[in-house]
């Protein structure tokens, strides 16, 4: 079975984020894979564990970004493909990124049975890579899966929905997404980062695939960086029970302005 796992470098989800000139800063941060993703690459060694066959690990980002393949590697996965994105000067959208992995695999040649990618990333949240690279594909997706089987090209999966569990069945190949649950990610273990490090990894850059630069161009614009305001102090209400709901609703009314 041929499995590839399109993952992202994000921040680590303990840090603190600091707003600098309208942009955030990553003096001294350190990089993750993204936590969605690592239950995509766990699900891909699974499977590989289970049907045989090779997993390669894709991303898209500067030259740190090679860590969190190293990783993946480490983990269990076979081989990866960076695309180098340090000298752009142009901000990527969800569209960017969906084309370059498109054309990724197809400068590659990679071959694939199934693709996982994390459900979001934990800096955008946008949810939405996964999906339009399925598109560009031209295969199926469904998203934020709970449970995966695979039994010959048939795929069963279980996926949350609103509270409820939905059970689908489709078929190879597909691109599914990876909610928390479907697993418990490993931890790479000191003979697995050793392989990893001789462990074959692709460099590309955007020039090297066969993309028009409107093919990429962004279809979002960020305009604003800003961090929520600080929490206020809440409202003791006092009083007697009648006296406290009238003052409540006068205050849903006036301050918080939600009725």
């Amino acid at each position: 079975m041929n499995i590839l796992v399109c993952l992202k470098q994000t921040f680590d989800t303990e840090e603190k984020i600091t707003i600098e000139n309208g942009q955030i800063s990553e003096d001294g941060v350190e990089f993750v894979i993204n936590p969605y993703d690592e239950y995509a690459v766990e699900e891909a060694v699974r499977l590989k564990e289970e049907h045989g066959g090779e997993v390669t690990v894709i991303t898209i980002g500067p030259e740190r970004a090679e860590q969190a393949l190293r990783t993946a590697m480490a983990m269990g996965a076979d081989k990866g493909v960076i695309v180098d994105t340090e000298d752009l000067d142009e901000e990527l959208d969800e569209h960017s990124v969906a084309q370059i992995l498109a054309a990724t695999i197809e400068e590659e040649d990679l071959e694939y049975d199934i693709i996982l990618c994390g459900y979001m990333a934990v800096d955008d949240g946008s949810a939405q890579v996964g999906p339009r690279l399925a598109e560009l594909l031209g295969i199926p997706h469904i998203s934020t899966i709970t449970k995966l089987e695979i039994e010959g090209e048939k795929v069963s999966v279980e996926k949350d929905v609103e509270g409820d569990v939905e059970y689908i069945e489709s078929t190879l190949p597909i691109l599914v997404t990876a909610q928390q649950g479907l697993n418990d990610p490993r931890y790479p273990s000191l003979p697995g980062i050793m392989k990893a490090k001789k462990k074959p990894l692709s460099r590309l850059d955007l020039d090297d695939l066969d993309l028009e630069e409107e093919e990429i161009q962004a279809k979002t614009e960020t305009t604003e960086v800003f961090l929520p305001p600080k929490k206020q102090a809440g409202k003791i209400l006092e009083g007697e029970l009648e006296d406290q709901v009238k003052e409540l609703v006068q205050l849903l009314h006036s301050e918080a302005k939600v009725i």
